[in-house]
C-alpha cells in the first residue's frame, strides 16, 4: 500500500485558543474497525454500508487496515488497546482467515490488554458454526447480532435477509460456538408496531438469555429509503407505552439499563461503548470510520477516513478525509453529549482528566441544568436526572456555546 501519508495541518477553529491544560493521563485506548460491506442495504440504515460484490477483496483490504493503522501510530504513546469493536457494514462476511491476520498485525503494533474485549458485529444471515468457532479461537469473545425482530412481516418491512428462525438459532449457535458474552440488537416502534408486537419481539430476546440487549426505536434518517418513502410507524403515545412497559420487563428480567438504549446484565456492559461515552480514545480505521485521540499536550483531534470503499483501497488517495482539533468552547458540550447518555452520568473528575479544562469552568452551566431539573445536583458527578434523560437534547442545549 503507497496510500499518501501526508497529515492535514490541525484546524482549531480559527481563534486563537485560551490556555489548556497538559493531561496528565491519557484515556483507554478502543480501537475501531469498519467492514462496509452488506449482503442488501437495510431501508433505515444511514450508516456507511454498501452492497457487496459476489467476492470481497479481503486481502486487499486487510492491507489497507494495516497501512491505515500505521499512519495513526504516532497518537498511540505507549498505550494499550482495552478494546476492539468490528463494526459496519457485516463484519462476519468476513473469513476467519482475513480476520486473523488482522489482529495479529493490530497487536504486532500495539499490546492488547490482557482482559481486552474484541466485539464483532454478526447477522444472523451470516451465521455458520464453523465460521464463529474459528472466529472465537481467534480471540474474538464477544459478538453483537442483529436480530431488529423476530417477526416475519416486520423483517420483511425492514429489508432483513434473516428470518425469525434463523435469529433464534443465531444465538444457540453463538453460545455453541463459545461465546458466553453476547448482545441482540433490537428495533422497537417498527411499522405498524403495536404493543404486544414488541413486547413479544422483547420476551423471545430475553428467552434466549443474552448477556447485553440494545433495545432502541427506529428512527426515520437522511438519505435512506424509509427517509424518502416513509412508513407508517405506531403513534406517540403507542411508542411511550412499548417504552415504558419495556423498560419494566427488561428491569423485571434483570437487565439494568445503563445507557439511553443499552441493558445489561450485571458486570456485561460493553466496554468498548463505556469507554466511548466517557470520552476515552479511539483509533477508527476502515472507510468512513471515526476516531477521537488526546495527545500529551492537551490536543484532542477528532479524524474521520474516506468513506467509499473503491476510494479507500485506492493507493493514489489519503486514507484520512479529514480532522479537526476540537476548541476549548466545544469540549463541555462534546464531553457532555456522550456522558450524560449514562444513566449514572460519569465522576465529575473526569472532566478536566479528559478534557485538560477545569470543572470550574461548568459551574455557571452546571448550576442552571440543576435548577431546570435536569442535571443531578451532585458535586462528585455529571449525571442527568430521570427527566434530564427524557430530555437530554434540552439539557445539552444547557453547554452548548
Amino acid at each position: 500500500m503507497t496510500h499518501d501519508s501526508s497529515a492535514s495541518p490541525l484546524i482549531f477553529g480559527g481563534a486563537a485558543q485560551s490556555p489548556r491544560a497538559a493531561l496528565p493521563v491519557l484515556p483507554p485506548l478502543a480501537l475501531y474497525i469498519h467492514i462496509p460491506w452488506c449482503v442488501r442495504k437495510c431501508p433505515y440504515c444511514d450508516f456507511n454500508s454498501h452492497t457487496a460484490s459476489p467476492v470481497l477483496p479481503e486481502e486487499e483490504y486487510v492491507d489497507a487496515l494495516l497501512a491505515d493503522l500505521d499512519q495513526d501510530m504516532y497518537a498511540v504513546y505507549g498505550r494499550e488497546l482495552s478494546s476492539i469493536f468490528f463494526g459496519g457494514g457485516t463484519p462476519s462476511l468476513f473469513s476467519a482467515k482475513a480476520l486473523g491476520r488482522l489482529l495479529k498485525g493490530v497487536e504486532q503494533r500495539i499490546p492488547f490488554a490482557s482482559d481486552i474485549e474484541i466485539t464483532l458485529e454478526a447477522n444472523p444471515g451470516t451465521f455458520e458454526q464453523e465460521k464463529f468457532v474459528a472466529y472465537r479461537a481467534l480471540g474474538i469473545n464477544r459478538l453483537s447480532i442483529g436480530i431488529q425482530s423476530f417477526q416475519e412481516e416486520k423483517l420483511k418491512a425492514l429489508g432483513r435477509i434473516h428470518n425469525g428462525d434463523e435469529a433464534v438459532r443465531a444465538a444457540g449457535m453463538a453460545r455453541q460456538a463459545g461465546f458466553d458474552n453476547f448482545n441482540l440488537d433490537l428495533m422497537h416502534g417498527l411499522p405498524d408496531q403495536s404493543l404486544d408486537d414488541a413486547l413479544n419481539d422483547l420476551r423471545q430476546a430475553i428467552a434466549l438469555k443474552p448477556t447485553h440487549l440494545s433495545w432502541y426505536q427506529l428512527t426515520l434518517e437522511p438519505n435512506t429509503v424509509f427517509w424518502n418513502q416513509p412508513p407508517t410507524l405506531p403513534e406517540d403515545d403507542t411508542l411511550w407505552d412499548i417504552q415504558e412497559a419495556g423498560q419494566a420487563l427488561l428491569a423485571e428480567h434483570g437487565y439494568a439499563q445503563y445507557e439511553v438504549s443499552a441493558y445489561a446484565l450485571p458486570g456485561r456492559a460493553a466496554r468498548h461503548n463505556l469507554n466511548y461515552w466517557s470520552f476515552g480514545d479511539f483509533i477508527g480505521i476502515g472507510a468512513g470510520a471515526h476516531g477521537k485521540l488526546s495527545h500529551p499536550d492537551g490536543r484532542i483531534v477528532r479524524t474521520w477516513k474516506t468513506r467509499l470503499p473503491k476510494d479507500y483501497l485506492n493507493p493514489a488517495k489519503s486514507f484520512k478525509a479529514g480532522e479537526k482539533a476540537l476548541p476549548n468552547e466545544e469540549l463541555p458540550f462534546e464531553f457532555l453529549m456522550n456522558a450524560l447518555r449514562l444513566t449514572e452520568g460519569v465522576e465529575a473528575r473526569l472532566y478536566p482528566e479528559r478534557t485538560g479544562l477545569p470543572l470550574e469552568s461548568l459551574a455557571e452551566r452546571r448550576r442552571e441544568a440543576e435548577q431546570s431539573g435536569l442535571l443531578q445536583v451532585e458535586p462528585s458527578r455529571l449525571a442527568a436526572t430521570p427527566r434530564g434523560q427524557l430530555f437530554l437534547n434540552d439539557l445539552l442545549q444547557n453547554f452548548l456555546t
